[in-house]
């Protein structure tokens, strides 16, 4: 299933993205879709509803985020082999982790709002990991069993804020800086997340190119090591870590600025477009 929310900021319905992509409202099914609903029971009584029993959603509504109750947005670095050997860094030993901002998080087509005093407004298209179950201490052998799905994540970065202390947190959770979307495709449909090639352009000039197998960690691994020190609940979401075509060595004018369109890729799952516009 391809389960989303859709309509005005702040007055989202539930809904489903049928075969032929068109929107059918779950309005009177569920509430909203959230923990409850993507969790392994609330899936299953979701999947009993044919969309082309529900009622079809006319023209082109704006998606929001797809699922509420994001309580945490663990997002990894350089989880990419290419990516770590473009920033001149080694394999990293294990997974290093950081937190964007859940005040972050904006729909898969929302504007992206460059913050004031940004000069190295930068992007990274991710695979996202929909927890659906409580993760905590689990087995790399098990940790899929958690997963409800996936969406696609850009995580926006301003690399003059990230870099300007040890600590990436002002560069990577501003607001805007979290895209999620367009939906969240059930693991039914993505059966192996290590096979998912990958793409970001910009003002349709291709900028990234990848694929998951290429993952220094995989996400069963990313899984099970967070949820060794944290509790994995029901709708957070793990940002996996981006492919090369990131970061330094750009001249000014090839950072990210008002004006720009930013489309993101992710096989199997869907496509992120958004504008850029200053604050």
């Amino acid at each position: 299933m391809k389960l989303c929310r859709y309509g005005k900021l702040g007055y989202e319905k539930p809904g489903l993205v049928d075969a032929d992509g068109r929107v059918r409202d779950l309005s009177k099914i569920v509430d909203d879709i959230g923990p409850n609903e993507i969790s392994p029971r609330g899936l299953n009584m979701l999947s009993k509803h044919k969309p082309e029993s529900l009622p079809l959603v006319n023209a082109a509504p704006r998606f929001g985020v797809p699922c509420v109750g994001i309580g945490k947005f663990v997002a990894i670095g350089l989880n990419y082999s290419d990516h770590a050997k473009e920033a001149g860094l080694p394999i990293p030993p294990e997974p290093i982790v950081f937190m964007k901002a859940t005040t972050c998080i904006s729909g898969p087509n929302d504007d992206v709002i460059q913050p004031k005093n940004s000069t190295k407004l930068d992007w990274e298209v991710e695979l996202g990991v929909v927890i659906g179950t409580t993760a905590r201490y689990v087995d790399e052998a098990s940790a899929l069993n958690h997963v409800a799905g996936y969406c696609i994540v850009n995580d926006v970065s301003e690399r003059s804020f990230q870099m300007a202390t040890s600590q990436w947190d002002k560069g990577k959770g501003f607001d805007t800086a979290g895209p999620i979307g367009p939906w969240l495709v059930t693991t039914d449909e993505i059966r192996d997340p290590q096979a998912l090639d990958m793409a970001l352009e910009v003002n349709e000039k291709r900028m990234q190119s990848g694929n998951t197998r290429t993952m220094v960690f995989n996400v069963a691994k990313l899984i099970s090591h967070v949820s060794q020190y944290m509790t994995l609940l029901p709708g957070d979401i793990i940002a996996t870590g981006t492919p090369a075509g990131v970061g330094a060595g750009r001249n000014p004018q090839e950072w990210v600025w008002p004006g720009d369109v930013l489309e993101a890729r992710v096989q199997g799952i869907g496509e992120l477009c958004h504008p850029v516009v200053a604050v």
